[in-house]
């Protein structure tokens, strides 16, 4: 649990103790102040628990950064995203955008510290559209290891990867998995979010298309409400969004099949795209974030088996059965 929700706890159980002590007493004036002035107390309470420093790592100042780490619990999102073309109508950042968004959202419920704009992702399916940067492999493996490495020199042992395109899946997936490769003391953490059921009849109220997966009308709306300004709803349909299905594979994959498919770098249909889904996408993404972030504050597990883990990796042989 948290620091601040301890201190909230026992603060309520003092104002509970406070407020029976309070019953007790016949005088109709002191008691109506006594309980004004414990109520006082609790909303003053409530607003100092917030934090007033910005969650935006490259918003803080050196000095504050100290303080920030220890709000945060040591705690620290990636917000990932790449630079790629996302329809004829959406900006080439929006995964980012809505990587940092659904971030910022998180860390204002439960403070931690907010990378900033995280780009160097897994993009070459899109190589050919104008924009697009493309990393290698090399790098955007390195860059992300020493990203995370940098963050736990500066006192920040737990890390989450907060992602927001689809090419970075896998690459992520992957990166997780080798943080066993060598020993080192921090933890990534990749957040895996997913939709439950009332949602889902949500925003399927609130949409007219049902295909997509790429600047459609999901993640349009969604832009909607982060950057409107850089919307252009009205080139939605200057492009075609459809799966061209130039590519007849059953039971294999290659590593074309993306363009064979989405030659426009655009999936779906984006014209009916409205704020209102936006939000219902961007609060669900949010408040699942927010809990991660508590869970991950908890969390004194992982750390503890990592490093027994290295311990025993160094010795397999010594290694007992459990």
């Amino acid at each position: 649990m948290a620091i601040q929700n301890k201190l909230l706890i026992r603060k309520y159980v003092v104002s509970l103790i406070t407020l029976r002590f309070v019953s007790s007493i016949n005088d109709y004036v002191m008691k109506k102040l006594l309980i004004i002035a414990v109520a006082l107390n609790c909303t003053l309470f409530l607003f100092a628990q917030k934090s007033t420093l910005p969650v935006g790592w490259e918003e803080l100042t050196s000095p504050d950064f100290k303080e920030a780490v220890k709000q945060s619990e040591g705690v620290c999102i990636i917000p990932m995203g790449v630079v790629e073309k996302h329809g004829p109508h959406l900006p080439l950042g929006t995964d980012v955008f809505t990587a940092r968004e659904v971030s910022r959202r998180a860390a204002e419920k439960d403070y931690c510290i907010v990378y900033p704009y995280y780009f160097a992702g897994q993009i070459f399916e899109a190589k050919q559209q104008p924009g697009v940067i493309a990393y290698s492999p090399e790098l955007i493996y390195k860059m992300l290891e020493e990203t995370c490495a940098e963050i736990a020199r500066n006192g920040i042992k737990k890390i989450i990867l907060v992602n927001s395109h689809g090419g970075n899946t896998y690459f992520l997936q992957y990166f997780c998995q080798t943080q066993l490769h060598k020993e080192k003391d921090y933890a990534v953490y990749l957040f895996t979010p997913t939709i439950d059921a009332e949602t889902q009849k949500k925003i399927a109220s609130l949409r007219t298309s049902t295909t997509g997966g790429h600047a459609d009308e999901v993640e349009s709306s969604t832009m909607m409400v982060i950057r409107p300004d850089l919307v252009k709803i009205d080139k939605a349909t200057s492009e075609s969004g459809e799966d061209q299905g130039r590519l007849k594979l059953k039971n294999a994959s290659t590593s074309i099949w993306w363009y064979a498919k989405y030659p426009n770098h655009y999936a779906g249909n984006s014209k009916d795209a409205n704020k209102e889904l936006g939000e219902v996408r961007l609060k669900q993404w949010s408040e699942q974030l927010a809990e991660v972030v508590r869970m991950v504050k908890e969390d004194q597990t992982t750390l503890r088996l990592q490093e027994e883990f290295f311990k025993e990796s160094a010795s397999p042989l010594e290694t007992t059965t459990r």
